[in-house]
């Protein structure tokens, strides 16, 4: 039966406890970790969130009724125990902070009990994900996953720390929004009392910072929380935090500078690493041809090659046709896989396929030289001798094709370099290196909508040497428009934003909003800048990704306390549920879901 604390009070966690406590009495609470009674004397692993802590009960010392309680322990009982703190008779623990002392035990209270785990609570769990999420307190005990999170706190009080110095104020911006159709799917809340009417859930506080800005408030920053009902993957979920700032009277140069003294100070004090400032900047253009990505990860080489001259007369009908149809020919080295497995070969054009392509040619060269390939029939000597030449071809490297659409093209190199540095085992997580992309375009193509969509969002500032070519050449515009990115992964981005009436009214004819449609959507940002608004940039990162790195996970879900799985749903509290027909009739809906046959 449970007991009570009354009358007792914790004097330190487990691990605060060390050889300056030697001979003192202390209280300690915690979980068993491991119970192991060895006759006579029985000892006891204590776990919290600082870590673990050896405590022995032997009869003579701590009395006949605590030491039946003692044996009654088991994995997961939550107790306070009363000890005097001795040095470690049985030598010196290596593995523990505590681990060259022990708690003696004079009188312990059990102040719950628990039934059998579904899994042991340790670190590096080979537990399935999904029995883990079920049971996600359970999860959350896990040393290692307890790390994660005490890190994340310590990565945001050092950013609030940070930003309250450098003159942000934080502000709250709205949850309960209006719905826009830029961007993902928005999470919609019916309203009860504007019957038939919908809140949208924000995917960024974007519209309310820019009007902080008109409203003066110079600088602002929030730790928010945002929405998108898109499909989830390892660095996504439904829900996510973002850092968020906006800055007033300030171009590029400002955002960037206080945003890698920001980085440089919150990695140096939550995991000792130094950020080399300032950090290196590509363009988007410089981005995209060497790297295929706008989010390249720079650890490594293996960079695109350009071979669309080289071979734009061979009669390989691949290549032929994508230059005929405007597309290119590109190329990544993988060096030194020339005596790559065909069938691991194989597997590489599987992937590729899976990125758009149609397959994926190739050229492995031997060490002595003579090469064979995917395509060489189609090829004249004196074109192939050329091509691996353009590739810096030698002995024993792996030349790989994609030949298609830029698009595709970029999707599929950027990412087929990748999936073999992870491969080959070319990357190392412990290695931090960051990179901004600038300059990207302020239009992209949209084949399904077949217009021009805004790359970012429409408040979104082109540089000023192009505003002319969104008279003439919209698709050539360069955007005021940055990312951070590290390791291959975009922890965020932002831009100067939009100002002037005139530009932003070019802005939204170009993307096809009428005035009546711009003023409905954005009605009340439009009328604010009426009434002076300075010039304004800002940017947003996701602290969630950063964690992630940080810590080397493999996914956000573990470096978020109570994550949502791919379908979006929590398997712990099973949430999405339904709701009774009440509650639906005060919301003025009805629902109507498919038969499972027609869904299908």
């Amino acid at each position: 039966m449970a007991e009570s604390m009354k009358g007792l009070k914790r004097t330190h966690r487990c691990t605060e406890v060390s050889n300056k406590n030697v001979n003192e009495t202390v209280t300690v609470m915690g979980w068993v970790q491991k119970s192991r009674n060895k006759g006579g004397i029985i000892f006891v692993d204590l776990r919290d969130r600082s870590g673990v802590l050896q405590v022995i009960f032997e009869e003579d010392k701590c009395g006949s009724e605590s030491f039946a309680k003692a044996e009654k322990l088991r994995s997961e009982f939550v107790v306070a125990i009363t000890g005097e703190v001795v040095m470690r008779a049985g030598g010196i623990n290596q593995n523990l902070a505590t681990g060259d002392i022990e708690v003696i035990a004079k009188d312990i209270r059990i102040l719950s009990e628990s039934e059998t785990p579904p899994f042991p609570i340790e670190e590096n769990s080979k537990t399935k994900e999904e029995l883990r999420l079920k049971y996600r307190t359970l999860d959350l005990r896990r040393p290692d996953l307890q790390r994660n999170l005490i890190l994340r706190s310590k990565v945001v009080s050092s950013i609030r720390n940070f930003l309250a110095e450098e003159g942000f104020l934080e502000i709250e911006t709205p949850i309960l929004n209006k719905s826009t159709p830029e961007g993902a799917r928005d999470y919609l809340v019916p309203s009860r009392v504007h019957p038939g009417s919908f809140y949208a859930l924000p995917q960024s506080p974007q519209i309310f910072k820019q009007l902080l800005m008109a409203a003066g408030y110079d600088r602002y920053y929030q730790v928010a929380k945002c929405f998108r009902d898109e499909d989830l993957r390892a660095d996504r979920q439904p829900e996510f935090t973002q850092i968020d700032m906006e800055l007033s009277f300030v171009d590029i140069e400002d955002v960037l500078d206080v945003n890698e003294r920001l980085l440089a100070k919150i990695f140096k004090e939550a995991i000792d690493v130094d950020v080399e400032l300032p950090i290196q900047r590509m363009t988007w253009r410089e981005a995209m041809d060497r790297f295929g990505s706008d989010k390249p990860d720079i650890r490594f080489g293996m960079e695109l090659t350009n071979v669309t001259d080289v071979v734009k007369d061979c009669e390989f009908v691949v290549f032929k046709g994508a230059i005929d149809n405007g597309g290119s020919v590109r190329g990544i080295n993988a060096k030194g896989q020339g005596s790559m497995p065909r069938k691991k070969i194989d597997a590489l054009v599987d992937f590729a396929k899976g990125y758009g392509a149609k397959g994926l040619a190739y050229i492995a060269i031997a060490e002595d030289g003579t090469w064979k390939s995917s395509f060489a029939k189609f090829m004249k000597d004196e074109e192939m001798t050329a091509l691996i030449e353009k590739m810096d071809g030698q002995p024993g490297d792996l030349l790989l094709f994609a030949a298609d659409r830029d698009k595709i093209v970029f999707s599929v190199l950027g990412a087929l370099r990748c999936e073999l540095a992870d491969q080959l085992g070319l990357v190392s997580k412990d290695d931090f290196k960051f990179l901004w992309v600038t300059e990207f375009p302020v239009f992209e193509w949209s084949d399904e909508e077949e217009r021009f969509q805004a790359m970012h969002h429409p408040f979104t500032m082109p540089m000023e040497e192009d505003l002319e070519l969104l008279d003439t050449d919209m698709g050539k515009a360069r955007a005021k428009a940055y990312d951070i990115v590290l390791n291959g992964v975009e922890l965020g981005g932002g831009s100067v934003r939009i100002h002037q009436d005139d530009i932003q009214e070019k802005m939204f004819k170009l993307l096809g909003i009428s005035d009546e449609v711009a003023h409905d959507l954005f009605g009340f940002l439009l009328t604010a800048f009426k009434y002076g608004v300075p010039p304004h940039a800002g940017l947003a990162f996701g602290l969630d990704r950063i964690i992630m790195l940080m810590t080397g996970a493999d996914s956000i879900r573990d470096v978020i306390a109570f994550p949502k799985v791919k379908d979006a749903s929590c398997l712990m509290s099973e949430a999405p549920g339904t709701v009774d027909e009440k509650q639906l009739e005060e919301l003025c809906l009805k629902v109507e879901i498919p038969a499972k046959e027609e869904a299908e």
